[in-house]
């Protein structure tokens, strides 16, 4: 074990006991993601945990326990705590830049309703670039965030770099943004996120929509993809040809389909790995230990 500790936010109400979940074998490929039921501890209600050697612990959202989910703040977060693995959600505005979003609109995390009141329903697809900008994008979790504002691909990457993170990116509604795809390739290229070192031991990119997942591999064949679900198990082979990762929510596996998951190899022949998600950080390392996780995203 490794005796490095971190300061984190203690999630209150999350006792979890592991016989009561309920295994579902079958998935849907294009199963969409809502907004998880996450509770914000207070500021100060801090916690010591230490990290285990494994598996991989990333940080959902960024550290969106103690910071706004998906700001740079919640990276600078994240870094401070010992993560070196960030998740985020990548969407596309209505002149086709790419930001940090995770709802498909931005009523729940910024002041968009205050600042464009007759823009109903205020969908990101819906605004440009610019006017996302103008947007506070912190306040709605604690009033001294007041300044963070919505990144964008590219401002978070860059904060990714200087802290020496590794990332998880979601392509968040790919069905809403036709080419996103490129558009993101075309952003990790020109920031240096698709040299031997970033997509060998750096970079993930997943997506809910398996043909995003696909569209992902054909642009960038050595890039590691996950795909988020749960595909049901006479699937798995055909995931294996263009992803390396089977990344499902915690209550929609057991440990008998993680296990199916690790005796195929993935894309790029090495054994497929399993990333949970909606697991909670302070029993991550037993909840892990018990199901044969690699990875989770607390």
């Amino acid at each position: 074990m490794n005796q490095r500790s971190v300061r984190v936010a203690a999630v209150t109400g999350c006792a979890l006991l592991i016989a009561s979940l309920t295994p579902v074998w079958a998935g849907s490929a294009n199963a969409s993601s809502g907004t998880a039921g996450r509770v914000t501890a207070p500021l100060t209600d801090v916690v010591d945990i230490p990290w285990l050697t494994g598996p991989v612990v990333v940080a959902h959202r960024g550290a969106s326990q103690v910071a706004p989910e998906n700001t740079l703040a919640a990276v600078d977060a994240a870094d401070r705590q010992g993560f070196k693995w960030v998740e985020n959600d990548v969407q596309q505005t209505r002149d086709g830049k790419l930001v940090v979003m995770h709802d498909a609109t931005l009523t729940r995390t910024t002041n968009v309703r205050r600042v464009f009141p007759h823009r109903a329903p205020w969908r990101v697809r819906d605004f440009t670039a610019a006017e996302i900008a103008r947007l506070d994008a912190g306040s709605w979790f604690n009033k001294r965030f007041a300044r963070e504002r919505v990144p964008t691909l590219a401002e978070f990457l860059r904060r990714m770099e200087d802290h020496d993170l590794r990332l998880l990116l979601e392509i968040k509604n790919p069905q809403q943004y036709p080419g996103i795809e490129a558009r993101i390739v075309k952003e990790l290229s020109g920031a240096g996120w698709l040299g031997r070192g970033h997509v060998r031991r750096r970079l993930v990119v997943q997506s809910f929509s398996a043909s995003s997942v696909q569209t992902v591999h054909r642009l960038v064949p050595s890039v590691r993809t996950g795909f988020l679900g749960n595909p049901p198990l006479n699937a798995l082979a055909s995931y294996a040809r263009y992803v390396d990762q089977i990344n499902p929510q915690l209550s929609k596996v057991n440990a008998q389909y993680v296990t199916a998951v690790h005796r195929l190899r993935g894309v790029h022949g090495r054994r497929m790995e399993v990333f949970a998600w909606d697991v909670p950080l302070r029993n991550y390392a037993r909840i892990a230990s018990a199901y044969g996780f690699d990875g989770v995203i607390v």
